[in-house]
């Protein structure tokens, strides 16, 4: 008789992303007519970039004739997608990478979510709380915890408090870990490390053998000189960092799936025998054993945002959300509520207005005026009381958002 994987049984309830989808549906199909504005789940509404069309319409005219037509390619990415990424996100930072330390694939979400894989099942992982869903609960389902505790903590975690009180910035664990998640900019407090801060984790990274998993999809929105774009910004972050990159809300991919992911050789665990072994070698052996790689037309979509008129594009892009965000932090703030994040992040994180619990701030600001975002106790005990709203939304959508709060009593 086949059996389950016990460890799914731990998870609670659904992920939050499709709990606040079915909430936001029941409540459709009670009212209709409710003219319902989505600030909710970091989905992207411009299109495209133009360069990127097309060049995904060449590349599907090419598999159209047997003399450009392509079958299976690179399980790491062709050459000119990833020679691009290199040359333009790190190289120009004085940073370099052999094109056999890149991987592309179809999101970060995915690599960020599968990358525990090549880890030991005994190895113990530090998160922030508030933290990105995907990086709990594919340990949860590894095996990598215990069950949730009553405090709303999995047993066998070692949890980083992120909060007002101590400006979003983790404090180093007192305790042993493994394998530690940074994301910068945070999904979801919208707030970042600075390289002070970041220098801090890198050399702690290394003084205790320590790999660190950063989460840089949102790295194209940093405004601000004092936060590096790259975690290999700071001296060493060679031998412990693996980085994820994402063009879902750099170019508007999310329904098109491409992201990379860095493996630099000098990243290496303990094996069975006390040998160390590289890190990029188990993921290429994953990475060629379980996908087929990230279609050729959508690399050629990607490979165009590093032309001129393709960084042109995306920075006209970026700013689009980045002044959606930033009517978002100030029509909030003249509401009178608390407000962080949202200058260098796409995301604005507010605290509930008279210590409302967030699927209550949830449930009124969808009752009252329509308005959808996500509550913080979805990313951690220590999200209650916060509330996430992105700037994903079409301009006029958003203006008609801040409005609507404004008009809001608390």
């Amino acid at each position: 008789m086949a059996t389950i994987n016990d460890n799914y049984l731990k998870l609670q309830g659904s992920y939050l992303f499709a709990e606040i989808a079915r909430r936001v549906a029941a409540y459709k199909e009670a009212n209709p007519d409710a003219d319902i504005i989505r600030l909710g789940i970091g989905d992207v509404t411009q299109p495209l970039p133009a360069v990127c069309i097309e060049a995904m319409h060449k590349a599907v005219d090419e598999m159209a004739h047997k003399e450009t037509f392509r079958g299976y390619g690179p399980e790491q990415g062709y050459s000119f997608l990833t020679e691009a990424i290199l040359r333009n996100n790190y190289e120009k930072k004085g940073i370099h990478f052999g094109t056999d330390e890149i991987f592309v694939s179809d999101g970060s979400k995915s690599d960020t979510g599968n990358i525990q894989e090549i880890f030991g099942a005994a190895d113990k992982i530090a998160i922030t709380d508030p933290v990105y869903p995907v990086y709990l609960d594919t340990n949860v389902m590894a095996g990598r915890t215990g069950t949730m505790q009553e405090d709303g903590h999995y047993a066998g975690v070692t949890y980083l408090p992120c909060s007002a009180e101590n400006n979003f910035a983790p404090a180093l664990p007192k305790e042993r870990v493994d394998i530690l998640y940074l994301c910068c900019p945070n999904n979801p407090t919208g707030t970042t490390l600075n390289r002070t801060e970041l220098t801090k984790w890198v050399n702690w990274a290394k003084e205790n053998d320590v790999v660190i998993l950063f989460d840089a999809a949102y790295a194209a929105y940093i405004t601000e000189d004092d936060v590096p774009t790259t975690i290999y910004e700071i001296p060493g972050a060679k031998d412990v960092a693996i980085e994820f990159r994402s063009f879902s809300k750099t170019a508007g991919f999310t329904g098109t799936r491409c992201g990379y992911t860095i493996i630099p050789h000098n990243v290496t665990g303990k094996a069975a025998d006390g040998s160390r072994v590289e890190y990029n070698k188990l993921w290429n052996r994953r990475h060629t054993t379980k996908f087929n790689g990230t279609a050729y037309i959508v690399q050629r979509g990607a490979a165009a945002i590093y032309t001129e008129e393709g960084q042109k594009q995306v920075k006209e892009l970026v700013g689009y959300y980045l002044e959606n965000a930033r009517i978002i932090r100030e029509g909030l703030q003249a509401a009178g509520l608390e407000v962080y994040g949202g200058i260098n992040a796409p995301y604005i994180w507010l605290k509930t207005p008279n210590n409302m619990p967030s699927w209550d701030f949830f449930d009124k600001l969808l009752k009252e005026v329509n308005i959808v975002g996500t509550p913080g106790v979805g990313f951690g005990p220590c999200g209650e009381g916060y509330f996430r709203l992105t700037s994903f939304g079409d301009r006029e959508d958003t203006k008609r958002a801040v409005a609507r709060f404004q008009n809001l009593k608390f």
